[in-house]
């Protein structure tokens, strides 16, 4: 009997230190979810702190180098620059990746010959596409770029401009957009314009990789923006009726019959410029182009698939109500799309001499053009309004990243010499 209840008080005892281990295992565990709420918690809350911080330090990087990229501006003096022996730039869009990578192939192949025979070893041009060691050697220290007509890779005006702001990493980049197809054409409705814009937008698309169902949904959302604000393509200085300002007005009275003296607004009139409503007209589609009326996801579809190239349409889009292409710096299907407007079946012949010649040396001008392209001259000149062979309007693109934050501001502007004027800021 007594060897039984020994069992019992040995049972019991084991059963208060197992009850005993499982309320322990209980707390533990709410303690350690307790500490691991806590640590989350503490952690986010540290997350957030830190990233208002780096914003606020990228935000204020951002945009003091914007600043400094304006002033900065007026002495930008870009000149194309085209070497006949470099591989040109016009279609590297249309490319697929083994047919660019084929061409980065051969453009490193090209420099690694030029850099042996500079430093003595005497290798002619002759040899240079079929140097498999040189190619490795070279690829294997430097990073090969098809150079655009600047220099720096299209549309880049000047290599990008790299440097720090207290904790902030900044990059300047400057586009010339004049090198890209205007997005404004697209909403032309003078009767002698509509058909040929019509037809260069599609030409744009088309070259882009877009069906027929797609460009037609494109257009009639642009038509719908179009509603909102018809893109003028003439324009004539206007009178138009305005009151006196304020410190006139107030020197302008009558006294009325309590005595007393009210201002009259005496009504005038001023005129508004050509280049005053141009510029209006910069300003408003600036805005509307980069507003929700316009569905950027469709031009923003890449349409080369790569880890080492970014193609898609929104890269050759004018997004800044531009009125010129640069005949000097545009690609081939911005060409083309231009040139529609002089004549539409002719636009791919005149695209391609014009890129056969600037590759040689840069038009100074139209009438250079016409004079050398001379069997289409009178398409040239149909559409010379909307050609030009000198940038005026530019991208200016301020990247800043501090820890995990980053900021980035868009300006586009308007270059007259050292004249710089901004048509809008863009701030994401």
């Amino acid at each position: 009997m007594c060897s039984r209840f020994c069992r019992q008080d040995g049972d019991s005892a084991r059963e208060r230190r197992g009850v005993i281990l499982l309320v322990t295992l209980v707390i533990l565990v709410i303690l350690s979810t307790l500490g691991y709420t806590l640590s989350a918690q503490v952690a986010a809350r540290r997350h957030r702190d830190r990233f208002i911080v780096d914003y606020a330090q990228a935000q204020y990087a951002c945009t003091s180098a914007m600043k400094y990229a304006m002033t900065s501006l007026a002495d930008l003096q870009p000149s194309v620059v085209r070497d006949p022996n470099a591989p040109d730039f016009s279609d590297v869009f249309a490319m697929t990746e083994p047919q660019y990578q084929e061409l980065l192939a051969q453009l490193a192949a090209e420099r690694a010959i030029d850099a042996r025979r500079l430093s003595g070893g005497g290798t002619t041009r002759n040899t240079r596409a079929t140097d498999a060691n040189d190619l490795n050697q070279y690829s294997a220290t430097a990073s090969v770029t098809i150079p655009g007509p600047y220099g720096p890779r299209w549309p880049l005006v000047t290599e990008p401009v790299e440097f720090e702001i207290g904790s902030a990493k900044v990059t300047i980049e400057i586009e010339d957009e004049n090198a890209k197809y205007p997005l404004g054409w697209a909403l032309i409705q003078e009767e002698k314009l509509k058909a040929e814009a019509g037809a260069g937008f599609v030409t744009f698309c088309e070259w882009m990789g877009y069906r027929p169902n797609e460009i037609q949904g494109l257009r009639e959302d642009l038509a719908a923006v179009g509603k909102v604000r018809p893109f003028a393509v003439e324009f004539k200085a206007l009178s138009v009726a305005t009151t006196a300002p304020t410190s006139l007005r107030e020197r302008v009275t009558r006294t009325s019959t309590a005595g007393s003296k009210t201002p009259v607004q005496r009504p005038m009139r001023t005129t508004v410029t050509v280049t005053e409503q141009m510029d209006q007209q910069n300003a408003a589609f600036a805005r509307l182009f980069h507003s929700s009326l316009i569905d950027t996801e469709i031009f923003t579809r890449p349409s080369v698939v790569s880890s080492t190239r970014n193609e898609s349409a929104m890269k050759y889009l004018g997004l800044w109500a531009t009125r010129q292409v640069n005949i000097n710096t545009a690609p081939r299907h911005v060409l083309e799309a231009a040139l529609t407007l002089g004549s539409i079946a002719d636009a791919p012949k005149i695209a391609d001499a014009i890129i056969q010649r600037r590759r040689v040396k840069p038009f100074s001008d139209i009438e250079d053009a016409k004079k050398d392209i001379f069997r289409h001259a009178a398409a040239i000149e149909k559409c010379q309004a909307f050609l030009t062979t000198t940038s005026t309007a530019f991208t200016v693109r301020v990247t800043a990243v501090s820890g995990v934050a980053r900021t980035v501001a868009v300006a586009g502007v308007t270059k007259d010499g050292r004249k710089v004027k901004r048509i809008a800021v863009i701030s994401d």
